[in-house]
């Protein structure tokens, strides 16, 4: 097969990897891609937003499949110019993708479908949000109704942060929020792989989102993530699929715009069970870098059966043992990240056991590996257990160079019996 994958980041750095492993693969490109993806694909200059320079290159070169990784060229609709010149995508159409675009189209659907969520209110006017502010208290969760790249929530714990959090957000035109009861629990990221009737599970993990130590600071995209997500058993991975994954595919399909791609559900385990948090319509960063790294299955023939509506009956294998990574971030980050600085060691890095390496926010200048944005590498470790695949991260971490690198020094604290302000190594 011929695939042109889509995007720069950790996320595809690591769906190169697992796509190089697949026998099927015979040519792989990446748009635009980054000096690590690089090495596995041959990487071209199309802009994920010129939708006509896309399908062009895939006539060209007889691309059999295109797989996208970022969300925003997923809203934008991306997949349905590529499906109706018969270019078969990975990925969801545009009005599937509101699943992720829309926060209050979200919660339409959880009402529509019963899905088991936190009670919400939406507006689309400061005004009413802020009457409705002095009604409900904190603490609650203020969202940004549309992309955010995992930065648009603010969970406020007094009713001065929700404040500010609204008259940010009704700054931009156009804007709409919605306001949510603060759910209490453990989060987990749940992965369901769909082909518009069928889903899959396709794993679990947990990530880090705020940039500070002890979950502290502001939120970003994710500053480290492991996997498997113990608490989710068999018994409570059913549970899920058959109440919020199951039924949200039977509602897309009710209205007529069916998913397919990857459903990525957030959930928070209460005392009252699995609830919605919120769907990204796509694979996680970075918890892809967790996840593939455990699958023993082709993830290329997988993305074909989604894209061509043929998943097999069972769920992919997964290998026995945890997948930890952490995130090298630039400083700065996430308000104001600090590029150009030099990166060195990486080899040493991935020359350790169970070692995985890969690059996000990265470019090269005068021959040099230097940062460009504000996440900047994954630095993953394999092991049979947590504290194992953390002790192997961070020993390789202390082979990277990169002077303007920040990075928490405690993640997997949960599952590795830590406080979550303690220093991990």
């Amino acid at each position: 097969m011929r695939v042109l994958l889509i995007g720069s980041g950790g996320r595809e750095h690591a769906l190169a990897m697992a796509m190089r492993k697949s026998p099927r693969l015979t040519a792989l490109f990446a748009a635009p891609g980054n000096p690590g993806i690089a090495a596995l694909a041959e990487c071209v200059a199309l802009d994920a937003a010129d939708h006509a320079a896309i399908s062009e290159f895939c006539r060209n070169q007889h691309i059999d499949l295109v797989v996208i990784g970022p969300e925003v060229p997923l809203v934008a609709g991306l997949v349905d110019g590529l499906v109706a010149q018969g270019i078969a995508c990975f990925g969801p159409t545009k009005a599937a993708a509101q699943l992720e675009g829309s926060k209050g189209f979200t919660k339409r659907i959880c009402d529509a479908a019963g899905l088991p969520t936190a009670a919400y209110q939406a507006f689309d006017r400061l005004a009413p949000a802020m009457d409705a502010l002095a009604r409900l208290g904190a603490p609650l969760v203020v969202k940004a109704d549309g992309l955010a790249a995992g930065k648009g929530v603010v969970v406020a714990e007094t009713v001065a942060e929700a404040e500010a959090a609204l008259q940010n957000i009704f700054m931009a035109p156009g804007a709409r929020v919605v306001l949510e009861e603060k759910l209490e629990g453990e989060e987990v990221s749940f992965f369901a792989l769909c082909d518009g009737r069928n889903a899959l599970y396709f794993g679990s993990a947990q990530d880090h989102k705020r940039v500070g130590e002890g979950d502290t600071g502001p939120n970003t995209g994710g500053m480290g993530a492991y996997a498997p997500a113990p608490r989710m058993t068999p018994d409570l991975v059913e549970e899920v699929m058959a109440r919020i994954i199951r039924p949200t595919l039977a509602e897309m399909n009710r209205r007529g715009t069916p998913f397919a791609g990857m459903l990525f559900a957030g959930l928070m385990l209460t005392t009252d069970g699995p609830k919605l948090i919120e769907f990204n319509t796509r694979f996680g960063d970075p918890e892809t870098q967790v996840l593939l790294p455990l699958l023993q299955d082709d993830l290329l023939s997988l993305l074909d059966a989604s894209a061509h509506a043929s998943l097999p009956a069972h769920s992919p294998a997964l290998r026995g043992g945890v997948a930890l990574t952490i995130v090298v971030a630039a400083k700065g980050y996430p308000a104001s990240p600090k590029h150009g600085g030099i990166i060195e060691g990486l080899e040493a890095a991935v020359a350790l056991p169970g070692v995985i390496i890969t690059q996000a926010g990265t470019g090269l200048k005068d021959g040099h590996l230097v940062a460009t944005g504000g996440r900047v590498l994954n630095i993953t470790a394999l092991g049979a257990t947590y504290e194992e695949a953390a002790t192997r991260a961070y020993a390789a971490l202390t082979t990277v160079t990169y002077a303007d690198g920040i990075w928490r020094r405690d993640i997997g604290w949960r599952v590795r019996g830590m406080s979550p302000a303690r220093e991990a190594l």
